[in-house]
């Protein structure tokens, strides 16, 4: 059986997308290994559009439910896809349980991972004190003490972010220089709640219920101090998940799919994507669920074009 498209993923973009795919009658098939995209982890989401707040678990399940009202023109499969070929203007997916789909058109929504310290306790403590996205957590610092680690555009952004709300930051950087653009450092170094700690490496995350204290070294005296704080975010970087398509479509030097913002359109007619996998400037979920909705419209354009 032939799909006119295939979705990959469930995050915001593959949902959003999935919900117009029905509503345009496109026979959709979407593979995923779960809902939600990263936000799962997060215990409290306050900048999802139409919710004061909600929880990472909570925004997954409502994404699901949304998709299995299209259950009509939409088929969900739970898995991931593998490989993904195409010959003439049909697209074949290969899922890593070994299962072959075909379709017209294929939508990536597959996201990104962050980097991770790796240290010990940062997996104990994700969604509990560990946070990936100062513009979807920062609201829970409100009078607290938090770190964020990362020398980049991000790691200061996100400083910024926490400026509203938290009593005291720690800015932790291993090098002795930042990397993020002169504008938001001069906006750092004018706030008086931030304390820059460089030449320094975050080894241990503690807690109880949810983190209480940070252990850094300082990477010329090795020494070792302890801080003791209520939220570590976490800034220094992603990691795109576009290797299934990297020796398919245009990639940058960071392996985001490069698409037109216009339309969703990847360099390979037929192939579209949206969400954290592209060179999208701002990852924000409801950034992601637009596109999503934006490429389908595109698609179901393409595909009424292909039937004429």
């Amino acid at each position: 059986m032939e799909y006119d498209l295939i979705i990959l993923g469930g995050g915001p973009a593959g949902a959003a997308a999935a919900v117009y795919a029905g509503r345009k009658k496109l026979k959709t098939l979407l593979i995923t290994d779960s809902f939600g995209g990263q936000s799962i982890v997060s215990d409290d989401i306050h900048n999802w559009i139409g919710d004061k707040n909600i929880s990472g678990f909570d925004l997954a399940k409502k994404l699901e439910e949304h998709v299995k009202t299209q259950k009509e023109d939409v088929e969900i499969q739970t898995g991931l896809a593998e490989k993904i070929e195409k010959k003439d203007k049909t697209f074949t997916v290969t899922t890593k349980k070994g299962d072959s789909y075909k379709a017209k058109a294929i939508f990536l929504a597959i996201g990104s991972r962050r980097r991770k310290l790796e240290i010990l306790g940062e997996k104990e403590f994700e969604g509990k004190g560990v946070f990936y996205c100062s513009t979807c957590d920062a609201p829970l610092m409100k009078g607290m003490d938090a770190a964020v680690v990362g020398g980049g555009n991000s790691a200061l952004e996100g400083v910024v972010d926490l400026m509203s709300y938290a009593k005291k930051i720690y800015l932790i950087h291993r090098r002795d220089e930042f990397r993020g653009d002169p504008v938001t450092q001069e906006a750092v170094e004018k706030s008086e709640k931030v304390e820059k700690i460089l030449n320094s490496s975050v080894v241990e995350i503690k807690g109880d219920k949810m983190v209480t204290s940070i252990v850094y070294e300082n990477l010329e005296t090795k020494e070792k101090k302890e801080l003791k704080l209520n939220g570590v975010f976490v800034e220094i970087g992603a990691i795109p998940n576009s290797d299934i398509v990297k020796n398919l479509v245009e990639t940058n030097e960071r392996g985001e799919v490069v698409v037109d913002h216009k339309t969703q359109r990847t360099s390979v007619l037929g192939i579209w994507a949206a969400g954290d996998v592209t060179d999208v400037m701002y990852k924000q979920n409801n950034i992601s669920a637009g596109d999503g909705v934006k490429a389908i419209l595109n698609i179901n354009d393409y595909l009424c074009k292909e039937c004429e």
